[in-house]
């Protein structure tokens, strides 16, 4: 039997109401009874996959079960763990490091790893930090200042930052990420997101990784316009936080299976730094700021770039070669998204004049004297 006589019989007699799903029973009858041009490693993924269904189910909406398997039967899939392969050269290697840092089942890690490619590259997260790098550099060497840039009395000129007084500028909303508070913070969200959104974007692909960096980012600048009305906002946080949550929650469901050398002490030590990075920003926004700077930028972007992560993220991590529009748990998380999207935008358009908001000035241009000289009385 050829592949596409073995799908219209799967179609047409096992799942004649087109659900995509067929009783694992009934699969392994169809196996036994008809010859599959199938490499044997790849039957032993299939029934895997089918065993490790609680309903006793097969699905033919997950790319990379048995739909997958038939259409590439002919390649052999080697059965053995890839721990144990020799002689990979160095991209190799370092593609089985990254199936074993971000996958949990080591049946996805095989198919992973057999079934990557080199194009295209995960350019995403490597042009959004090299363009980050770039814009700091820019501004350090104009202000002057490469630490704390935000007390410079110039900093909150750039068409780049989120400020409460140019909501209007819908671009802002995005376009603060390209923006540090200083070195500290560019170097945690770089490495962040070279270490971590760079294996995510090669195993799950630039459109899923891309959508959740900047849902996170979008999340974060909107989050600080409802509950931090006068703070401006800088930093990629949003986007690394939603990334980096949705990773280490991943790890956490998946503990037994991740197989990550150092585990708890790498989970520990992310953990440590993120909450470190997170009171830095609320030491920075409740310190005294500087007579020329005003508020400095709010730390709630943090959050919500989490809240996001946990959400949202852990669906997309957790749905490796599925399609997610199949997945009723997604279009609830949308919807939840959508409805809070379109309650920031009605709250940016009424409700700082609603409420009175005081917005701190949009440009401080010259610095308050810290001593003003006492004048003579005249005609003394």
């Amino acid at each position: 039997m050829d592949r596409s006589s073995l799908l219209q019989l799967i179609q047409e007699q096992l799942d004649p109401e087109n659900t995509g799903f067929i009783g694992v029973e009934t699969f392994a009858s169809l196996v036994h009874s008809h010859e599959l041009p199938l490499d044997p490693a790849k039957l032993d993924m299939l029934v895997a996959l089918a065993q490790g269904n609680d309903e006793g189910q097969m699905s033919s909406k997950r790319s990379s079960s048995f739909k997958r398997a038939i259409a590439n039967g002919q390649r052999a899939l080697p059965r053995d763990v890839l721990l144990d392969e020799t002689g990979l050269g160095f991209y190799k290697r370092f593609v089985r490091y990254v199936a074993y840092e971000i996958l949990p089942c080591e049946m996805d890690r095989r198919w992973y790893f057999y079934q990557h490619r080199a194009c295209p590259p995960p350019v995403f997260m490597a042009a959004v930090t090299l363009t980050q790098i770039i814009v700091f550099l820019c501004y350090g060497a104009r202000l002057n200042k490469w630490v704390l840039q935000t007390y410079h009395p110039e900093y909150m000129k750039s068409p780049l930052v989120y400020h409460p007084g140019h909501r209007a500028r819908a671009w802002r909303f995005l376009t603060y990420m390209f923006m540090h508070v200083g070195l500290e913070q560019l170097g945690f969200n770089a490495l962040l997101q070279l270490m971590i959104g760079v294996p995510l974007e090669m195993v799950h692909g630039i459109l899923r990784i891309s959508f959740l960096y900047l849902a996170g980012v979008l999340a974060g600048s909107l989050t600080v316009s409802i509950t931090d009305m006068r703070a401006p906002l800088v930093g990629g946080s949003g986007g690394v936080y939603a990334l980096c949550s949705a990773h280490l929650a991943n790890v956490v469901m998946n503990w037994a299976g991740m197989r990550c050398p150092y585990k708890l002490l790498r989970m520990v030590l992310a953990l440590v730094c993120m909450s470190s990075e997170v009171g830095r920003a609320v030491w920075l926004r409740f310190s005294p700021p500087l007579p020329a700077a005003g508020p400095q930028p709010s730390f709630m972007a943090h959050l919500a770039g989490a809240i996001v992560g946990i959400s949202m993220g852990l669906t997309i991590l957790r749905s490796y070669e599925e399609s997610l529009r199949e997945q009723c748990g997604w279009w609830v998380l949308l919807l939840s998204y959508g409805t809070f999207l379109l309650f920031a935008v009605f709250w940016n358009i009424f409700a700082y004049d609603l409420l009175g908001a005081q917005i701190p000035p949009r440009h401080n241009i010259h610095p308050q004297p810290l001593y003003v000289a006492p004048q003579k009385p005249a005609g003394g």
